[in-house]
């Protein structure tokens, strides 16, 4: 994968991104086969692109790109996010191409948006067998990079009463995938009109939703 390291200043951090054709450096949503709709809520990315730029000096993209995970175009990007309801199908050659994607300095954020939890997991077994999610404690920075979550992630809507999780998948000591659960981040990211969330929950998964990017951006 070829990549450069291009110093972007945002508040203290310093960001190396993939090399890309614009001095903006772009973000990705997944797209998959087998049914689930990764393609719902598309407002959600682009709100939290926005509201980034608005908040830091940022130098991104508002755009974000729908690519296919079995695509070359996957390694174009230095953050994926993917989210859905349903079924999840890769095939080995997917499978693979997201490995190297992911070995390479690649970051994939997964929101459940309800019903998508046994498929990532499966999915992420195809990817690694040898390594299982394992739950991230709230002292982790991705809680605390940015914007203070010293309980966690926030709740952005109820389905089956639990509390919210977040869960990361490591290889090598990094972190490659972030998967948040029972929280629906990315429904609060989405315009306000279509879940009716209150501002103020609105609010809190943007800024959660900033510290994941900051932290997959810090650690390439």
């Amino acid at each position: 994968m070829r990549f450069l390291v291009i110093i972007i200043f945002f508040g203290l951090f310093q960001i190396p991104v993939f090399s890309q054709t614009s001095s903006e450096f772009e973000i990705a949503r997944a797209k998959y086969r087998g049914g689930g709709d990764w393609y719902n809520d598309p407002s959600s990315l682009s709100n939290l692109i926005n509201f980034a730029k608005d908040q830091f000096s940022i130098s991104i993209k508002s755009e974000y790109k729908d690519v296919s995970i079995g695509s070359s175009d996957l390694h174009s990007y230095p953050f994926i996010f993917l989210t859905g309801h349903g079924n999840i199908s890769i095939n080995t050659s997917e499978a693979n191409n997201l490995r190297t994607y992911l070995d390479n300095g690649g970051f994939l954020y997964i929101d459940d948006d309800y019903g998508i939890d046994e498929h990532a997991r499966k999915m992420m077994q195809q990817v690694y067998p040898e390594e299982e999610f394992i739950e991230i404690p709230y002292s982790h920075p991705i809680y605390n990079n940015v914007f203070n979550f010293s309980n966690g992630l926030p709740k952005i809507h109820e389905h089956d009463n639990q509390s919210p999780r977040g869960y990361g998948l490591f290889k090598d000591g990094r972190m490659v995938v972030f998967y948040t659960y029972e929280s629906n981040l990315a429904d609060g990211w989405a315009d306000s009109e279509i879940h009716n969330n209150p501002a103020s929950v609105r609010q809190q998964a943007l800024r959660m939703g900033v510290n994941i990017l900051v932290y997959a951006l810090t650690t390439l």
